[in-house]
């Protein structure tokens, strides 16, 4: 009988604090990095005139491509730790055809 009623104790907090895993401390939190990396350096070997091929061998695939604004990728990246973004860079490339017309914001 003590067993059943112990195994049931078990149960029943086994349930209960199985949705409060993010409410429980935790001491390691694994580093996060999403999307492409840039850097100023890759950044700067981007030119107006360059086709996509070209533009792929330097950043890769963009993380986003929109079907209704084909003539646009974006490249997205940031590097997360914990719950806090340490690092976070966009920029945005702009096509005409297959040429690429213009390169939109930073990367620190």
């Amino acid at each position: 009988m003590l067993h059943k009623s112990l195994r049931a104790t078990g149960i029943l907090l086994l349930v209960l604090t199985a949705g409060c895993g993010s409410y429980l401390p935790s001491f390691y939190n694994v580093p996060v990095r999403q999307g492409n990396y840039l850097d100023s350096e890759m950044v700067g070997h981007l030119h107006p005139g360059m086709t996509k091929t070209q533009v792929q061998r330097i950043l890769g695939t963009p993380l986003i491509t929109d079907p209704f604004h084909q003539n646009r990728w974006d490249y997205y990246y940031y590097y997360k730790q914990g719950r806090q973004i340490d690092d976070q860079r966009h920029i945005t490339l702009y096509f005409s055809g297959d040429t690429l017309d213009r390169i939109d914001g930073t990367v620190d």
